[in-house]
Order: structure tokens, then C-alpha cells, then sequence
């Protein structure tokens, strides 16, 4: 299966991504960080989650990893290496701590890579994920129009290789890759505003069907959808992160 990215790289996405901080996206994991560990932040994005976890570890100890390698700041106390989750640039069993925040849903090999993960961790060390789940989202109201929009974002989220409810099963996969004492929580964050969240799916859908020949009907549809939603009166969302922590 073809595997891409489906938020894109638009400015609106560039800037939610940049917006996250390890004390608002990763606060369980802080929690289990001590001076000295060497931590590997897998889908790190801008670093703005990474950077965050200098101060406990220290510096020059965090290696932050992305395809998407222009993303990184020029000047950091963090490393950062362009790679994929598939093909790590790290040593065997060198990683005392493995973090991704909001990657695995957009796998379309979550075993491979946990695998893969787990290949870099030493004997005893810690997994940490951050996994969406959208069919446990919360929206209020939720009009046909909204769900409708939903429908429309989840195929573009199939299309490029994801699944938007893989936080539902990544305890699972987690074990399937040979982890043990896998603990999960689900935490609720209010990730955008309601209307912004429709502008976000509203402009992923209009992207995607100026540059698709395929689901070209749907697309259109959902678009439709998304604009009326985006149009409409003010609303609440929130999201559900299944965090889970496991041992090698």
C-alpha cells in the first residue's frame, strides 16, 4: 500500500504541528524521563515536542527523526537525523526511551515499525506512543453535515496508507511486535477549535480533489459538507489520544 502524509505540509498544518510542546502532548512521558537517558522521538515534526524533553535528559542526549527533514531548526540542543520509522538511523539496542506522538496512524505498517523500534531500544527500555483515535472523538454538535465532512477526511486518511482510528488497536499491534506490561490511557485534549477543525478537513478535501482522479464524487460531497460545517454556528471538539507506554 502507498504511504504518504495526509495533513500535507500547508501552512495551517505546519502551524498546528508547531503548536505542540511536550508538556501539553507528551506529559506522560516526562514523567518517566531521568538525567542521562538517550531518547529517540520518532515523526518529531519541528521539534517543538522534542525540544522539550532537553531540559530532564539533557543536552545533545534527544535524536529526533522525520522524513521530512526541512522541518528541523537551523540551532538546537536536540539532533535531529532525516529517516524513516521503517529504517532507522540508530544503533541497535543504543535508546533508552522511544517516543511518537501522532505518527502511527498514518502507517501502513505499524508492526514492521514498532519492530523496528523495538530493535533500537535496549533490553528493558521504554516504548511510549501517542495514537489518535477518531471514532472516539468528541463533536457537539455533530450535524450530518459534520459527519458527512468526517467521512470524506477519513478516506484521505485511508488513501495515503493511515487509519484514522488506529489508537482502537495499537495496544495490539504493540504486542503483536513483542512488547510486554503495556499499560494505555485515553486522554481527551481539545486539539482546535470546532470551526477550525472544519477548515482544516475543508481545505484538506478541496487539496485533495484538485490533485485526485479517483473518489472524485465523495470528495465533493464531503467538501460541500465541510463548508456548510465551517459556515455554521460554533461547537466543541476533542480528540482521543490513547497514550500507551510498554517494555522491551
Amino acid at each position: 500500500m502507498l504511504e504518504g502524509y495526509a495533513p500535507g505540509y500547508a501552512d495551517d498544518a505546519l502551524s498546528m504541528m508547531a503548536s505542540r510542546t511536550a508538556s501539553d502532548r507528551a506529559a506522560f512521558v516526562l514523567r518517566l524521563l531521568e538525567p542521562g537517558m538517550r531518547m529517540l522521538d520518532v515523526g518529531c515534526g519541528p521539534g517543538t515536542i522534542t525540544s522539550g524533553f532537553v531540559p530532564v535528559v539533557g543536552e545533545h542526549l534527544v535524536l529526533g527523526v522525520d522524513v521530512r527533514y526541512r522541518q528541523f531548526p537551523s540551532e538546537s540542543t536536540v539532533d535531529f537525523a532525516a529517516g524513516s520509522v521503517y529504517a532507522l538511523p540508530v544503533a541497535t539496542e543504543s535508546v533508552d526511551l522511544v517516543f511518537a506522538h501522532a505518527l502511527f496512524e498514518h502507517l501502513s505498517r505499524p508492526v514492521e515499525a514498532l519492530r523496528e523500534l523495538r530493535r533500537v531500544l535496549r533490553p528493558g527500555a521504554t516504548l511510549a506512543l501517542s495514537t489518535s483515535d477518531w471514532s472516539r472523538a468528541r463533536l457537539r454538535p455533530k450535524t450530518a453535515n459534520v459527519s458527512a465532512a468526517l467521512r470524506g477526511h477519513f478516506l484521505l486518511r485511508r488513501r495515503s496508507g493511515g487509519d484514522p482510528f488506529a489508537g482502537k488497536t495499537i495496544a495490539a499491534l504493540v504486542e503483536q511486535a513483542g512488547f510486554r506490561d503495556i499499560r494505555t490511557h485515553a486522554r481527551f485534549r481539545p486539539d482546535l477549535p470546532y470551526r477550525d477543525l472544519a477548515r482544516y478537513v475543508e481545505a484538506r478535501l478541496d487539496a485533495a480533489l484538485r490533485d485526485s482522479d479517483t473518489d472524485r464524487d465523495q470528495l465533493a460531497s464531503a467538501a460541500r459538507s465541510a463548508w456548510a460545517w465551517s459556515h455554521a454556528g460554533d461547537g466543541d471538539f476533542t480528540q482521543c489520544w490513547q497514550e500507551l507506554t510498554a517494555t522491551k
